[in-house]
C-alpha cells in the first residue's frame, strides 16, 4: 500500500495540476502527504554576502507562506500534511527528503518557473527520476489548463503498462498492479513490435514471419495477464507494431488511459526498449501523468505476482 506521498513543488502555476494529483491520491488512499519546497541556492554562491542572505530570506519567507496555504487546502480534505522547506539544488534536495521520509511515491510537475514548454530530460525532472529512492509520478499541465481552462477531475481508472519483458519493465508492472488495486483501476499491457528490433518490414512477403512473431508475443502477454489474475485487477493486452513512442502515445490516447507506468534502469535511464528519445517523447507528450519505476517499493508481506526470472529468461 502507498501510505507516504512526497509532493515537491515550486508553486508555479504549472505545479498546480501536480498538487491536484498529490491531494487527490492522498485523500482517496488515506496516505500521509509531505509537501516540499526547495529554495534554489546554487553551489558557488556565498551565503555570507548580504545580498545573497536577503535573496534567500525572501525565498524562504515566500515558500513558508505558500506551504501554509497549501496545508490548509489539504487539511480541509482530511489529509495528514507535513511541510518542509530546503535550501540548495532542487533535484538533490528532493531526492534527499524522499529518502529521509521513506516516501512510497514522489510527485512532481513537469513544467517549472522557467516557462519552458516542457521540463527537458537532463534537468531537474530527469535527475529526480534517476535518483529517487521510490517511484516518481510526473504530472504535466494540459494545454487547455495552461490557457486558463478549469482543471479536470483527477481520475485513475485505466493504467497503461508498456512491457518489453526486461526485469525493469516487469518490476514496473508489479508496482502498477499495486497501484491498480489501491485505485480500483484496470491495466492494459502493451508490447510494441519494432520492425528494426525484429528484422521485419511487415510487407506481404514477410506475412508468415510476422504472424509467427505476433503469435509468440501474444502468448507471452497472455501469460503475464494470467499471472495478474490473483490480484483481481482487470487486465487487457495489446500488441502493436511501429515505433515505441508513437505506439505508446497513440495507445494512451485511444484507450484512453489515466496513467502510464514505465520501468527504468538506475543510472542508465529508461529500459533499453523504452530508451532515450522514447522516454523523452512519452514524458513530454503523454496525455496523462507518467509513473516511472526505478526502485519499486512494496509493503511488508508483499508476495510477488510477476516472477521476473521466468519472464526474463523467456525474453532473453
Amino acid at each position: 500500500m502507498i501510505k507516504k506521498i512526497l509532493f515537491a513543488t515550486d508553486f508555479s502555476r504549472w505545479a498546480k495540476r501536480a498538487e491536484d494529483y498529490a491531494c487527490s491520491l492522498a485523500a482517496s488512499w488515506k496516505a500521509s502527504l509531505t509537501v516540499l519546497s526547495v529554495a534554489e541556492f546554487l553551489p558557488g554562491l556565498n551565503p555570507d554576502y548580504p545580498v545573497n542572505q536577503q535573496y534567500l530570506a525572501d525565498l524562504l519567507k515566500q515558500a513558508s507562506v505558500q506551504l501554509s496555504d497549501l496545508k490548509v487546502r489539504a487539511e480541509r480534505r482530511g489529509i495528514a500534511v507535513t511541510t518542509r522547506v530546503a535550501t540548495g539544488i532542487p533535484s538533490e534536495e528532493t531526492i534527499t527528503v524522499a529518502g529521509a521520509e521513506d516516501s512510497d511515491l514522489l510527485i512532481v510537475g513537469t513544467r517549472g518557473k522557467t516557462g519552458l514548454a516542457h521540463v527537458l530530460l537532463g534537468s531537474t525532472a530527469e535527475r529526480v527520476i534517476r535518483g529517487a529512492p521510490c517511484p516518481v509520478l510526473t504530472v504535466r499541465m494540459e494545454q487547455a489548463e495552461d490557457n486558463g481552462a478549469p482543471s479536470k477531475p483527477v481520475t485513475l481508472e485505466r493504467i497503461l503498462v508498456p512491457v518489453d519483458f526486461s526485469d525493469c519493465s516487469l518490476d514496473a508492472l508489479e508496482y502498477a498492479a499495486v497501484v491498480a488495486q489501491q485505485a480500483k483501476a484496470s491495466i492494459t499491457l502493451l508490447h510494441v513490435l519494432e520492425p528494426v528490433s525484429y528484422g521485419l518490414d511487415f510487407t506481404i512477403g514477410h506475412a508468415g514471419t510476422r504472424e509467427h512473431v505476433r503469435g509468440v508475443w501474444t502468448k507471452r502477454l497472455e501469460e503475464l495477464a494470467s499471472a495478474l489474475k490473483i490480484t483481481q485487477v482487470p487486465v487487457a493486452s495489446q500488441l502493436r507494431g511501429g515505433l515505441p513512442s508513437d505506439s505508446i502515445l497513440d495507445c494512451a490516447k485511444t484507450l484512453p488511459c489515466d496513467l502510464i507506468v514505465l520501468g527504468t534502469h538506475g543510472r542508465r535511464g529508461i529500459s533499453h526498449a523504452l530508451s532515450g528519445s522514447v522516454a523523452e517523447a512519452v514524458l513530454r507528450k503523454a496525455p496523462c501523468p507518467v509513473l516511472t519505476v526505478r526502485s519499486p517499493k512494496f509493503g511488508p508481506g508483499h508476495s510477488r505476482v510477476i516472477p521476473v526470472a521466468t519472464f526474463s529468461a523467456m525474453h532473453s
